[in-house]
């Protein structure tokens, strides 16, 4: 451990102590909307050579009130330098991705969101139908692989591939069936607007089956996948 890795050193830098300050904020604030729950999530974000990121049990003992002191700093080898309490068993997906895309991104995200959910549970993609995910494109569904494993990790870092242009942008979301959302970003910031972003595409699509025309939407939806395309031109 060299001396800026030192406990001490951790608890003295100003950008770590910010950024463990903001996970806090952030996940409670996921809590409270409905973008995650007492059953799971994680929030995290990279800060120079170390990755802040939320404890495991964060939802299920401590209901997301979580203090910085409890958010983990952890080097890229996943040993913890300060923090209280075990790594998320969902860190394999995090580091996977900060890994292969850390170049374009420095936060990562797990929601539980609500109505994403719903689309988890029946593993379908959630497409765009608001012009503020149209940026996000079709949020895919990715192949079943057990929580907390290595396979989960490669396929959630394999529908990212090919897409890291979103992320630079703002941020590049996919789906694990039966489980949640996932998501990286730009920066912590952008990493919390789209989860909460998409979270509200997907009920805007669940509100939408209640009208008697399900295709309701198509239209109006197409209609501004073309207005955009001659916006860009």
């Amino acid at each position: 451990m060299n001396e800026n890795s030192t406990p001490e050193a951790i608890r003295s830098n100003p950008q770590l102590n910010a950024m463990r300050t903001k996970i806090c904020r952030i996940g409670a604030l996921m809590y409270e909307r409905h973008l995650t729950d007492a059953a799971g999530g994680n929030v995290s974000a990279r800060v120079g050579d170390y990755v802040c990121i939320s404890p495991r049990y964060a939802g299920s003992k401590y209901q997301w009130n979580i203090q910085p002191e409890q958010v983990l700093v952890v080097d890229m080898d996943l040993n913890i330098l300060d923090g209280t309490g075990e790594i998320s068993r969902e860190s394999k997906v995090h580091f996977k991705l900060y890994r292969e895309f850390g170049e374009h991104g420095s936060s990562v995200i797990h929601a539980h969101a609500r109505n994403a959910l719903v689309f988890a549970a029946a593993a379908q993609p959630i497409p765009p139908v608001l012009e503020a995910t149209q940026k996000f494109g079709t949020v895919p569904c990715v192949e079943f692989a057990p929580a907390h494993g290595s396979d989960l990790a490669e396929h959630v870092a394999g529908a990212i591939r090919g897409n890291e242009a979103r992320i630079r942008k703002q941020a590049m979301a996919v789906l694990a069936p039966w489980h949640g959302l996932f998501v990286m970003g730009k920066d912590i910031d952008a990493t919390y607007d789209a989860v909460e972003r998409v979270d509200e595409n997907a009920y805007i699509l669940l509100m939408a089956k209640l009208l008697d025309n399900n295709d309701l939407l198509a239209g109006p939806r197409q209609g501004l996948v073309d207005a955009l395309k001659r916006y860009e031109h």
